[in-house]
């Protein structure tokens, strides 16, 4: 295996690698990334929006670009999983984790996508979202030369711990957290929504090695945005700089440098909350 043959040849050379690998489980399968899916199913996303977001990760996972992604990888094959979340105690697996390394493999995880019919769940707490998918890294019998968690999103978190906390609990794992806000503004829940919510994803939920996000201003662009960001997630490439003003299918690298107050989505929901109450 890759992880014996690194050790045997650091060994080799004189290394002192004992203290920096973890120690080699023979149990578990060596993979180029383990990539999470994070899809956002909470009620303020419409039905036509679920089914947009469940038809364009499928066709993303049997396109050509992804599967060439995958095959030009050092071993030619990832790990990936596939959640729902919404709430603090929404989250469920639609796809566990799973190896795609051929057409086949990526056909039978999208079948399993395009047969399951979501439904919308109450709240929005990205930081349970990370917490949850953080853990499920734990013991899932692979082990990858990377680890990236793929959020998307439609607003701010409200609930829950403050998303901060989270983010910097799954970061310090070394887990790579990359973003997909979705600005499309269709469901009932506008109010809930930040009109520079790319902006919000960018200080307050991405972060780690080469993260970005990508961001998606109309559903006419999911599916290729979902692509585009799977080939550079696959393939561990940071995406090429773009010109600021350049509003659509615009790439924002790494985090902005702090100043968005993180704690927004808590308030916005804190303030409904006191109108309806009498």
């Amino acid at each position: 295996m890759l992880r014996a043959f690194l050790l045997s040849l650091a060994t080799l050379l004189g290394a002192p690698v004992a203290a920096q690998v973890e120690p080699y489980d023979p149990a578990s399968v060596e993979v180029d990334v383990e990539l999470l899916l994070l899809v956002d199913v909470s009620r303020s996303m419409t039905p036509n929006e679920l089914e947009i977001q469940r038809r364009g990760y499928a066709e993303a996972l049997v396109s050509d670009a992804v599967l060439n992604a995958i095959g030009a990888g050092f071993l030619g094959h990832i790990a990936i999983a596939y959640v729902e979340w919404a709430g603090s105690y929404s989250q469920r697996v639609v796809n566990d984790w799973a190896v795609i390394g051929s057409l086949a493999d990526a056909q039978a995880f999208a079948q399993r996508l395009e047969s399951h019919f979501s439904t919308g769940m109450r709240r929005t707490s990205i930081s349970s979202a990370l917490t949850m998918g953080a853990a499920m890294f734990d013991d899932n019998g692979f082990t990858g030369l990377r680890r990236v968690i793929d959020i998307s999103g439609d607003g701010p978190n409200n609930d829950g711990m403050p998303v901060l906390s989270a983010r910097d609990a799954v970061l310090a794992r070394g887990i790579t957290i990359n973003g997909l806000p979705l600005m499309t503004q269709e469901g009932m829940g506008s109010h809930w929504q930040l009109e520079d919510l790319d902006l919000y994803y960018t200080d307050c939920v991405i972060g780690g090695t080469g993260s970005f996000v990508i961001p998606v201003d109309d559903w006419s662009e999911f599916a290729a945005a979902v692509r585009r960001k799977l080939v550079l997630e696959i393939a561990g490439r940071q995406p090429d700089p773009v010109p600021p003003q350049a509003r659509r299918a615009r790439v924002l690298r790494v985090q902005s440098g702090g100043g968005y107050d993180c704690l927004v989505g808590e308030k916005i929901w804190e303030n409904y909350r006191n109108n309806w109450e009498p």
